[in-house]
């Protein structure tokens, strides 16, 4: 087949798009507007070049964000290219770096069996640890120590190296010293973090060159996915790789990058071609998502924003319907209408999956799902609990996870109990400090309990317990079990299900729980076939998100904050919260970087609706237990006036009966507000930091920073309970104690 009949292929796509997947030698960034088409530039990009016979499968690598993304990617890329399609690889960053650790970590001192822990495993570790350094928590907070150790591995920062950065600073002092323990438990429980996936494999690359030239020469192409949600590990890491062929294409839209919080660099977008030198820009502009009205709103609020390379959406779809901005009272009011807006919608012939209500806030999302739940409308909150965080299911894979690593002492901690042995938690203490003093695991050191004598008396118990896990690891090294057989052994040999019925409420669905688990593994084998071992389920099960469960074909609704939202769209949307405090966060609205990033958010908000949009304010809204009185959102006032349809605003509208489920026929006035009513000043209260306070939500807590903004001050206090917040002094009504 010639060039010109290969290229035949892809006349159906537009120009630009074509451009882009014709254009396959040295750095090409495609600057992808949403709705543009860009999984589907990636995806006949990769079938162009195995068409064209440039290299073979395994010589592509294609990144993207969520496991999710990267499935939707292979499973289309193999409908593209039957032959050779299954050998790409397709994945997530922390995939892809994990599937490279298993094969090279030994180098770097870990098993291929390693351990990845999840947030809550690293809380249970750091909360062990600032418990041996004698650090007050109340000072010092978990998720604050989580939150600047994940931050330094961003940056690739050393605990040495925070170490000497922290001088006299006595919490960037003490995170050091965390950090410096956390990893050398981490590495004596043969585990890693999020982080450490990414960060180990760059070391790895650093320190042992002939792994990295193997997978340079082996990765002739590159592409990676949602560019502007890289950090600079990653971004490390996809140079390093990229350095012997060049031939790296990223694709993104620095219009969507919303994930600074998480560490994301929007400069990696930005001075993509001053990194790469001779890059190629190509902008994908046509959107084949959303009506015209809804792309020029888009189009009106992003460009208020100067950070950006700069593009305008166009759509060949029809003008649409207007946005719909509506005022409500109050937060119950304005989940009334969601509702309402929701039921008619269905009356109207709409499913109830065609609707998204987004926030941006979780805290938003209370008042909305009471109103679904009276109105009987089917819904999901996507960001709730995941099937993965309920105790069950998190005990049975901690037991799983020590069959596949003993030396796991916070997955051995958790289940060295579960169901009760009378191992208690002084004896488990015991174990841990001789653990750490020998620099072994814990299951080392229970294995020889009767070689200590603070161990003597328990070691009886810790024996039988040693046999139970030992017979389970040689059933798993055997062979002779499949890993549904595996997990059957493991439920009839500890007598879980006889634990939850003696010791659990709700043990019926604990137990449809467990036994859901079990398909999962079921159907992970069938997918895997031969792959399916122990360790890739794990590891498949740690990244997953919340997303990647997400069931487009459900007839429910779905609730989700605008962060989550990126990546979906949904024939109707309906954004709540647009009042300046709220969207954007009071918080952001003195930083011109922050209110960027909140605009972003509300630019990609806006272009997941394909067809109708909502927005909804409020004229009082109580949040965190306190009464504001907040403007129209400053991003509806970038908005062309003429694509509004404002109502709420002054005419008198039904009432909810509580009783049923629609709008009943009694009339209510809303009370008026003329103006905009600030709370007033508490008089004489002021704060500094080290003061302790008490607010009736948050509890108490202690003020680590006050900033003065205008006739105000932003107080950043880290709560006992409720962590660290940011609060306005004068919204916040807090005793001072």
């Amino acid at each position: 087949m010639t060039q010109t009949d290969i290229k035949q292929n892809f006349s159906h796509m537009n120009d630009r798009q074509r451009e882009a997947v014709f254009c396959t030698e040295g750095p090409l960034l495609i600057l992808a507007g949403a709705g543009s088409g860009k999984t589907t530039v990636l995806v006949n990009r990769i079938a162009y070049i195995l068409q064209s016979e440039l290299c073979r499968p395994w010589n592509i690598l294609a990144i993207t964000f969520t496991n999710k993304a990267a499935g939707e990617l292979k499973e289309r890329i193999c409908a593209a290219v039957p032959e050779g399609g299954a050998d790409i690889w397709a994945a997530t960053f922390h995939s892809t770096c994990a599937r490279i650790l298993r094969r090279h970590g030994g180098n770097l001192g870990y098993s291929s069996h390693f351990t990845v822990y999840a947030t809550d495993d690293q809380k249970r570790l750091i909360k062990d640890i600032i418990k041996q350094l004698n650090i007050d928590e109340k000072q010092l907070p978990v998720k604050t120590i989580i939150s600047e150790i994940s931050k330094a591995k961003d940056k690739m920062i050393s605990p040495e190296e925070m170490r000497k950065t922290a001088e006299y600073d006595y919490r960037k002092l003490s995170v050091a010293k965390v950090y410096e323990i956390y990893q050398a438990r981490l590495k004596t429980a043969d585990a890693m973090d999020f982080d450490d996936l990414l960060c180990k494999t760059v070391e790895l690359f650093e320190q042992f060159p002939d792994v990295l030239e193997g997978y340079q020469k082996q990765f002739r192409y590159i592409m990676v996915d949602e560019y502007q949600d890289t950090n600079r590990v990653q971004y490390r890491f996809v140079s390093m790789l990229a350095e012997k062929y060049g031939n790296i294409c990223v694709v993104g839209d620095d219009d969507q990058s919303i994930y600074k919080f998480r560490g994301a660099t929007i400069e990696n977008i930005l001075s993509f071609e001053n990194t790469f030198k001779g890059a190629k820009i190509i902008r994908l502009e046509q959107n084949y998502r959303s009506t015209k009205t809804i792309l020029n709103a888009a189009n009106g609020v992003i460009s208020n924003n100067t950070t950006r390379k700069g593009k305008t959406l166009w759509t060949e779809n029809p003008e649409g319907e207007k946005i719909e901005l509506h005022t409500c009272e109050d937060e119950r009011d304005e989940a009334r209408f969601v509702a309402k807006t929701i039921l008619d919608g269905v009356e109207e012939g709409r499913a109830y999956s065609d609707f998204a209500i987004l926030y941006r806030t979780n805290a938003q999302s209370n008042a909305i799902e009471q109103a679904l739940s009276r109105s009987g409308i089917p819904h999901r909150i996507i960001g709730g609990h995941r099937f993965y965080d309920r105790e069950e299911i998190r005990d049975m894979v901690a037991y799983l996870q020590v069959i596949n690593n003993p030396h796991d002492d916070i997955r051995l901690g958790r289940i060295i109990n579960v169901p009760k042995r009378g191992i208690g938690a002084r004896t488990l203490q015991i174990a841990t400090d001789i653990a750490s003093g020998l620099g072994e695991s814990v299951y080392t050191v229970i294995k020889e309990a009767r070689g200590y004598p603070q161990l003597s008396r328990a070691a009886a118990k810790l024996n039988e317990f040693v046999r139970l896990i030992d017979g389970l690891i040689e059933a798993h090294d055997s062979g002779d079990y499949s890993l549904a057989e595996l997990y059957n052994l493991i439920l009839e040999h500890t007598e879980y299900e006889a634990y939850l019925r003696a010791e659990k409420e709700n043990a019926d669905v604990r137990i449809e729980n467990i036994e859901e688990l079990s398909s999962n593994i079921i159907k992970f084998e069938e997918d895997y076939g031969e792959e399916a071992d122990l360790s890739s389920f794990l590891e498949e099960i740690s990244l997953m998100t919340d997303i990647d469960n997400y069931d487009a074909d459900a007839d429910t609704c779905v609730m989700m904050t605008l962060h989550s939202a990126k990546g979906l769209e949904f024939p109707v949307v309906i954004i709540t919260g647009m009042e300046d405090g709220l969207f954007p966060s009071i918080a952001s609205m003195m930083n011109p970087d922050e209110i960027g990033e909140e605009r972003r958010l509300a630019y990609v908000g806006i272009t997941r609706a394909k067809q109708k949009l909502y927005l909804t304010k409020t004229r009082s809204r109580m949040l965190f237990g306190s009464t504001t009185y907040n403007k129209e959102s400053r991003f509806v006032t970038e908005i062309p006036d003429e694509l509004l349809e404002k109502t709420g605003e002054s005419k008198r509208f039904s009432s909810f009966d509580h009783s049923g489920d629609t709008y009943g026929k009694t009339p209510f006035t809303p009370k008026k507000f003329n103006v905009y009513q600030k709370p007033s000043v508490q008089s004489g209260v002021t704060y500094n930091v080290g003061d302790t306070v008490f607010h009736k939500v948050f509890g108490k807590g202690l003020v680590m920073s006050a900033e003065k903004m205008g006739n105000d001050t932003l107080l950043e206090i880290a709560f006992d309970k409720a962590g660290t917040k940011k609060l306005m002094a004068n919204f916040c009504k807090m005793e001072k104690l």
